[in-house]
């Protein structure tokens, strides 16, 4: 439908006003929410990370077309909730004790978003405690950590062994991310992914689900 490529062009074009009034259009003429999200989010948050790996679109595009989606999202997550729809995975992101650097972690987290994950934000400074229990509440199938200075990222490790001391490692796959974060040192603290930009976290989380279901 029309309603739907606009809100597709809104998001790849990171025009948070036309993503918002494209998605009250589209609910209007009787589109579902989560047709929206499938039929014009997905692709175009897809797009947007096709751009970036292509070196088309850089941090600052993604974060526009995160605030785009962000936009559309805060209508329609209301009308998922209250019709009970939830959405295939559900993923819990925080940057870690001590560090208080959040822009990768919301572009990971709004792209997520994007992707069709359903996503809690914990936000920064996020103690073990708090990703043990989220993990108990909530039940996700990922949990993202993200540090972005050398100095916290012992911090990932703090928080993947209290994971493994409350008895909750086996449920969850853990993806670490940020500046100084490398895949061997996502090897060494028993991480089981790692990613260097936003597009590639969306990409593994959604393999990490798929080999595990």
């Amino acid at each position: 439908m029309a309603q739907s490529k606009e809100l597709y062009d809104a998001i790849v074009h990171g025009n948070a006003k036309k993503a918002h009034a494209a998605t009250e259009a589209a609910l209007a003429a009787g589109a579902a929410a989560m047709q929206l999200i499938s039929e014009s989010m997905v692709p175009a948050m897809d797009e947007v990370g096709r751009l970036f790996e292509a070196e088309e679109y850089f941090v600052p595009e993604l974060l526009l077309a995160a605030r785009a989606m962000k936009s559309a999202m805060e209508l329609l997550r209301p009308l998922l909730l209250a019709s009970g729809q939830k959405l295939s995975t559900k993923v819990v992101i925080g940057t870690v004790k001590g560090d208080v650097h959040d822009i990768g972690k919301n572009i990971v987290a709004s792209m997520l978003e994007g992707s069709g994950c359903e996503v809690v934000d914990l936000g920064a400074d996020v103690a073990p405690e708090k990703f043990v229990a989220a993990v108990e509440e909530l039940k996700p199938q990922v949990v993202c950590l993200s540090a972005l200075l050398t100095v916290t990222m012992p911090a990932m490790k703090i928080a993947i062994d209290a994971l493994q001391t409350a008895g909750l490692r086996t449920r969850v796959k853990v993806l670490i991310g940020g500046a100084p974060v490398t895949m061997q040192y996502a090897k060494e603290i028993g991480a089981d992914g790692y990613s260097e930009n936003a597009s590639g976290a969306v990409s593994l989380v959604k393999n990490l689900v798929a080999v595990a279901s």
